[in-house]
């Protein structure tokens, strides 16, 4: 659906035979030219009209919208003998007027939204009934509740330092004022002592000092409703910086110390294995001897036994073979 402004044929004609000097006098007239609508709300456009024709079966309606941020009109609504075209963006969300129309051309538009402010413009033109007044005009504004602002601190939070809370609401119509007020330990709310600034919703501390840190609330307002938002302005939002500085200081010392134990016992390490080894090349070929003594050792097919010094000994067994074999002689 094209929403540029289209003039169908009866309406060329009728213009024609108004130029003419044909026609007869048609009035529309609108009960309210300025409206308010919540937002979500329906919207009753009222718009009537006297014509001094009685039959109204070819008369023609038309509704058309220009927007606050444009200047393009729009079409929204056409009627032509009870042919109803309604635009793409109202479908679903206008109801049109009762046909045949005798003298009422209101629509009615629901869930109205903030981009739909703006001027809706009726027009109506029953042929040969042209000339007079052939529309009207309705400015709409549409009323939005803020949103739940954003609330925050922004600077430095040390005595001496300056300090700014902010607070904003990305939605509300028209434009939310914003107010801070400090919130005590028991809930007391106290006015504030910094400077702020209701158009922005900022609040500035120039030289804060202890006796200003606390919780503050921000209320964002406007004709519809409010919103708040909370933020705790305190020294430990300064100290949070300095807390991590040195916790990050405190791992890194114990991550070198670990790292000097851990060279320092391999070093260690290193050095006892090296002393042993020469420990072990140091030691005498004779005292391996040492590790035989005692021994037995078969030489000749006699046992005999080794001593610290290198002497083998007979065993008894070989000193009782030798006398066996004395007494065999004799």
């Amino acid at each position: 659906m094209n929403s540029s402004f289209k003039m169908s044929p009866p309406l060329r004609m009728a213009l024609l035979f108004s130029m003419m000097g044909c026609g007869h006098l048609i009035t529309v007239t609108v009960p309210e030219k300025f409206m308010t609508v919540t937002n979500g709300q329906s919207a009753l456009l009222q718009c009537t009209f006297v014509t001094t024709v009685q039959n109204t079966s070819d008369i023609i309606i038309q509704w058309s919208f220009v927007a606050k941020t444009s200047n393009v009109p729009q079409q929204v609504y056409y009627s032509q003998s009870g042919e109803d075209v309604i635009s793409k963006p109202y479908e679903g969300r206008l109801n049109a007027p009762t046909y045949p129309a005798t003298s009422n051309a209101s629509i009615t538009i629901s869930n109205m939204q903030v981009s739909d402010a703006g001027a809706y413009t009726c027009e109506v033109h029953n042929f040969p009934d042209v000339n007079g007044q052939t529309e009207a005009t309705i400015i709409v504004n549409i009323l939005e509740r803020p949103s739940v602002p954003f609330c925050a601190v922004h600077g430095d939070v040390e005595s001496g330092h300056l300090v700014t809370l902010t607070c904003h609401s990305e939605r509300g119509s028209p434009t939310p004022t914003y107010t801070w007020i400090r919130v005590d330990q028991d809930k007391t709310k106290t006015p504030v002592m910094g400077n702020p600034d209701p158009n922005i919703g900022s609040l500035y501390f120039q030289n804060i000092s202890q006796f200003e840190f606390g919780e503050y609330c921000c209320s964002a307002s406007n004709a519809v409703g409010s919103a708040t938002c909370t933020v705790e302005l305190s020294h430990e939002l300064g100290d949070g910086a300095i807390a991590g500085a040195v916790i990050g200081a405190l791992l890194g010392a114990v991550l070198i110390i670990l790292i000097i134990w851990y060279m320092t016992h391999s070093m260690k390490k290193q050095k006892y294995k090296a002393s042993k080894a020469t420990e072990m090349q140091a030691i005498p070929k004779s005292s391996a001897t040492v590790a035989y003594e005692g021994v037995p050792t078969r030489e000749s097919g006699h046992q005999a036994y080794v001593t610290s010094g290198g002497v083998p000994m007979a065993t008894n067994s070989h000193v009782h073979s030798d006398a066996d074999g004395e007494r065999a002689e004799a």
